[in-house]
């Protein structure tokens, strides 16, 4: 999904965002992340966000290991921020959406706010590399990627469009399946916080290898 406003650099971001905490929610760079959004805290997110003009909302897991108000856990230090890409209203009161993924960013501070939902000052310049479309894709291992959603795809009995795949460039391709992966928030978090892209599709492979390898052991071939 093509993005109308240009994003060039850090400095074409606000610093301040309002942040939707999600577990197991995956954003990554130029990645489409459908939402159903429906609690009024974050109805209200997406108005102010829509009124304003940015359409920004940063994507960010719960730390609940480090939590000591559930209702407020604390958060992961690095989460992404996304644009509003597509908006439409369900007619019950929901909005369906899709965020873009634009960059990584890093927690300053979480503000102090009179909204319901929560805002984060944060830095985007970590991760500066973002703003670089198919930065470092030569470098994944695509074949041994290929090989893993083989073996994962036969294991839980799933089928693939494998013509989109094949034609996916590596950047695509290794975003769109850590995005889509089925594990928990540890691993998840480790793929958003990976330095380059060969060194997330790694961390994919070894995730998906020891996953299949577990299941394997307890003779268990179905999704969990």
């Amino acid at each position: 999904m093509p993005i109308n406003a240009e994003y060039r650099g850090p400095g074409d971001l606000p610093e301040v965002i309002p942040v939707f905490p999600l577990p197991g929610a995956l954003l990554l760079p130029r990645g489409q992340m459908p939402l159903n959004i429906f609690e009024p805290r974050y109805l209200a997110l997406v108005d102010d966000s829509l009124r304003d003009g940015h359409r920004l909302i940063g994507m960010i897991q719960p730390d609940f290991s480090h939590s000591r108000d559930e209702a407020k856990p604390a958060l992961f230090r690095v989460g992404c921020v996304g644009r509003i890409t597509q908006l439409a209203e369900s007619g019950d009161g929901r909005y369906i959406l899709e965020l873009t993924g634009i960059a990584r960013f890093k927690v300053i501070e979480e503000l102090t706010v009179l909204t319901a939902y929560r805002q984060c000052k944060v830095d985007y310049f970590p991760y500066i590399d973002d703003f670089t479309a198919r930065k470092g894709e030569d470098e994944v291992d695509r074949e041994a990627l290929l090989t893993v959603l083989t073996d994962f795809l036969k294991a839980n009995n799933l089928k693939v469009d494998w013509e989109g795949v094949e034609s996916a460039p590596n950047e695509a391709l290794v975003n769109a399946l850590a995005m889509m992966s089925p594990y928990g928030a540890p691993e998840k978090q480790a793929m958003l916080e990976a330095p380059d892209l060969k060194t997330r599709a790694e961390i994919l492979v070894a995730v998906t290898e020891m996953d299949l390898a577990k299941k394997r052991t307890s003779g268990d071939t179905g999704l969990q």
